[in-house]
């Protein structure tokens, strides 16, 4: 029995790799040979890097019928390939398509960009995920989850600076049930997404502010992690406080 589900998992991740190396393989193609993707896809990369909302909007207004599904590529698209904030799309959305609206399908997008790193993540373990987030930031995860348990996720989706992305990575790397990830995930991004919609629809000019505050928090929870790994590495050196050493 224990041997039937070990063959059982082993075929349920083999699937999860052949589904990933064949989604990554029909993007490559697309990229490669259908020249009006290719230059679609390098155009919504470039708004993304210059952090251009007014632009964006315009740019998922412009498709139409299929901005909604345009917006959630997006989503994806940033999580996979553009270090960027989501919350660009997020207020991007808003102007779109106004603050409710706005709001529910950047929900759906975040969730759904989550998802997709949460597959990659177990479908292709460790070492391939820290090359797509960086060794430092899937570190902090881990230091993130050590800290928080099974609310990690929850947590980080609540906290400013925490990054979305490698939280959804490292959740992959752990036992964590897919449908626990997917709640966690969607009661956290709640309120930010409906913030990010609110001002992206009533106040773009924000965005600078946004970013620049999110940079503080970055840094914050990064000096944070230094100062308590420091910390605990000077604690077994200096042995417990109130113990006196063996020699006394």
């Amino acid at each position: 029995m224990a041997r039937s589900a070990r063959v059982d998992g082993r075929d349920v991740r083999r699937l999860r790799l052949l589904l990933l190396l064949a989604a990554a393989g029909a993007f490559g193609l697309l990229y490669l040979f259908v020249d009006g993707f290719r230059v679609e896809t390098n155009r919504a990369l470039g708004i993304l890097g210059r952090g251009d909302v007014a632009g964006l909007r315009d740019y998922i207004v412009s498709f139409g019928f299929w901005a909604p599904v345009v917006s959630c590529f997006l989503m994806v698209l940033q999580a996979l390939a553009a270090p960027v904030p989501s919350f660009l799309i997020t207020f991007a959305n808003g102007l779109a398509f106004g603050v409710f609206w706005g709001w529910m399908l950047s929900l759906f997008g975040h969730v759904l960009a989550a998802a997709v790193c949460f597959g990659v993540s177990r479908a292709l373990g460790r070492a391939p995920v820290e090359v797509l987030v960086g060794r430092t930031g899937l570190q902090s995860a881990d230091r993130w989850f050590e800290r928080w348990g099974t609310y990690a996720v929850f947590a980080g989706r609540l906290v400013p600076g925490v990054a979305f992305d490698a939280i959804s990575y490292a959740a992959g790397l752990t036992r964590m049930r897919f449908g626990g990830f997917m709640l966690a995930t969607t009661l956290g991004i709640f309120p930010q997404t409906f913030l990010y919609s609110y001002l992206g629809q009533r106040a773009p000019e924000f965005v600078g502010l946004f970013l620049l505050t999110t940079a503080l928090a970055a840094l914050g929870v990064l000096v944070f992690a230094l100062v308590k790994r420091r910390k605990g590495r000077r604690e077994p050196e200096g042995g417990a406080p109130g113990n006196p050493s063996p020699d006394k």
